[in-house]
């Protein structure tokens, strides 16, 4: 998942293809190699170690999650070198180190060159997605279901090429607290089409159906999130889940 522990990087560093480091003047970060395939981004490496993170790696990190579609995965990672040029990242496959990668602007030109997309219109696309998918965010927080509702689907109707299904995925949560189950379970859905492995998408789901009391279809989508992210049996809020299920079922049962 994207935020997942760091990993060491496999091939070794010191074998990896180094590209130059981006001069402050300069818009784009460098990522491009000699035979570099756009499509063939699978995974983005953010350096979390402490030079890279004083230069707002984290913050970074965050926004490749944000923006990148399904099939690329954000991890965090120790140190890649170049220590003075961060924050610092490595694509892989291909192993290409990104330097300076310090704002949502460069952030969102990985990923769209990742999309063979090098274009200003996409990267400024994704940015304004951005933007309304985090205020979106904020207001699901606070409770504002409707507001935040209005939100997603701007950034939703944007058609930007990063982090959509995680957009309907929280525009499912929004509409369930509105009682739109018609519309929760539809923005559920298709999360999961987009993302089958997002495990968070299923949940939701489960969350439309628990809502309707269909509890066996909320028990087997919850089973199915489980099957992805085995982890979530550590989740306090997943076992919750879980255990309301069953405490309403057997009082379906009963009645």
């Amino acid at each position: 998942m994207g935020r997942s522990p760091a990993h060491a990087l496999s091939p070794p560093l010191s074998s990896l293809p180094v590209a130059a480091p981006l001069r402050r003047t300069t818009r784009r970060p460098v990522i491009v190699g000699s035979n570099r395939n756009p499509a063939s981004l699978a995974e983005v490496r953010v350096c979390t170690n402490r030079t890279c993170r004083k230069q707002g790696s984290l913050e970074t990190f965050h926004t490749l999650t944000s923006l990148a579609p399904p099939e690329v995965t954000v991890r965090t990672c120790g140190c890649l070198g170049r220590c003075g040029s961060g924050p610092n990242l490595a694509l892989l496959p291909e192993g290409i180190i990104v330097s300076h990668c310090g704002t949502a602007a460069r952030a969102a030109r990985v990923i769209s060159s990742s999309n063979g997309d090098d274009g200003d219109g996409e990267v400024l696309k994704m940015l304004e997605a951005l933007v309304l998918r985090k205020r979106a965010e904020a207001e699901l927080e606070k409770g504002h279901f409707s507001q935040s509702e209005i939100l997603f689907t701007q950034a939703i109707n944007l058609k930007q090429s990063g982090g959509i299904h995680t957009m309907y995925k929280n525009r499912s949560v929004a509409r369930l607290a509105l009682s739109n189950y018609s519309g929760a379970l539809e923005d559920a859905k298709e999360a999961s089409a987009l993302a089958p492995n997002y495990p968070e998408a299923y949940i939701c789901e489960g969350d439309v159906y628990f809502a309707i009391d269909q509890f066996d279809r909320a028990e087997k989508l919850y089973s199915l999130a489980l099957e992805i992210d085995p982890s979530l049996r550590r989740s306090k809020s997943f076992k919750a889940r879980v255990e309301k299920i069953h405490l309403k079922a057997t009082a379906a049962d009963v009645s």
